[in-house]
């Protein structure tokens, strides 16, 4: 896929895919109205202001990964060419849908709300199932042995410190 339709592939995807999940369903849920917080609450709607950044971060640097080292996008129907592994996708290989939760746990956070938490645990639970049942395998059929050794090296949701070194057979940047 040449690169600048990847691109535009994976900025409506992303409007349309992440945007739904860290922005629309948090607003229709919350209306960004925060609950009546105490007032020591003040650090944790700070910290929930920085994960919120954070997770965006990781989501986009992810999106970014699949155009540059991938030579696609990450839905379905535009698959990356070859597999990405680089960059974070070396600490664990979920980082779109780990960036996802944090930021909607930064959310929670942020507005002091319970129906965030709630959310993102229904978010993870399907999204668990998702990779297990149907991504992995996907991903086993397209690129054979190099992902099963990336698989085996690299945790699905919680993020290794130092990052794993493909073998010299598997194609990775960064």
């Amino acid at each position: 896929m040449e690169k600048r339709a990847a691109a535009i592939g994976s900025t409506i995807f992303f409007l349309l895919g992440p945007g739904t999940f860290m922005a629309l369903i948090p607003w229709l849920l919350t209306r960004w109205e925060a609950a009546h917080l105490p007032s020591w609450w003040w650090p944790l709607r700070l910290m929930g202001v920085l994960l919120v950044l954070a997770g965006v971060a990781v989501v986009a640097q992810a999106f970014v990964r699949f155009v540059g080292e991938g030579a696609g996008t990450p839905m379905p129907a535009a698959a990356p060419q070859r597999l990405v592994i680089g960059g974070l996708y070396r600490h664990v290989r979920n980082p779109m849908y780990v960036g996802m939760i944090a930021a909607i746990l930064g959310q929670a956070l942020w507005l002091g709300r319970w129906e965030l938490p709630a959310f993102a645990a229904g978010l993870w639970v399907f999204a668990a199932a998702y990779v297990k049942w149907r991504e992995e395998s996907a991903l086993e059929r397209r690129f054979g042995a190099p992902y099963s050794a990336y698989r085996a090296a690299v945790p699905a949701w919680i993020p290794r410190l130092r990052p794993w070194t493909p073998p010299a057979s598997t194609q990775a940047t960064d």
